[in-house]
């Protein structure tokens, strides 16, 4: 019995969504949170620092960098990125090493998205850091604790 491409994408559809929960376990997305500014450098400007240990290190309270389109997905989280500095202001590196814990959202096609996690770098660090961006939602754009504003 052959089955048809249609059948097979409706399956594909149902188990996937099946994964996603219905309500968001997200703490921090706020759709009234100023749009950033973007810098000469092409970097936001970052101006506050958090005072929540687990903002952007808990996939509860991710960075909420959003995005418009999917041709610039990512370019938002690497605005707020190049815009950081490690501790004293040293240089980091940054990688995303992966996407996890799928969340509902009405921005994207599918009603689902995924955090992206990023692995931040820098000379004399004795380990790296992990942080929890969300391309999809809006919030206000803080610098996690342990971290700086690189001077440009």
């Amino acid at each position: 019995m052959k089955i048809k491409p249609f059948l097979i994408a409706i399956l594909i559809v149902i188990t996937t969504s099946s994964c996603v929960s219905t309500k968001s376990t997200l703490k921090n997305v706020d759709d009234n949170a100023p749009i950033p500014i973007v810098s000469a450098n092409n970097t936001f400007v970052l101006i506050e620092y958090s005072k929540d240990k687990k903002y952007g290190y808990d996939a509860d309270y991710p960075i909420n960098v959003f995005y418009k389109s999917t041709k610039d997905e990512n370019l938002n989280a690497e605005r707020f990125l190049n815009a950081l500095a490690g501790p004293k202001g040293e240089k980091i590196t940054f990688f995303k090493i992966e996407s996890c814990c799928p969340f509902p959202t009405k921005r994207t096609e599918i009603g689902a998205g995924f955090l992206d996690i990023y692995e931040l770098k820098w000379e004399g660090q004795v380990m790296p850091l992990k942080l929890y961006i969300n391309i999809y939602e809006r919030g206000y754009l803080l610098v996690p604790m342990g971290l700086s504003i690189k001077n440009n």
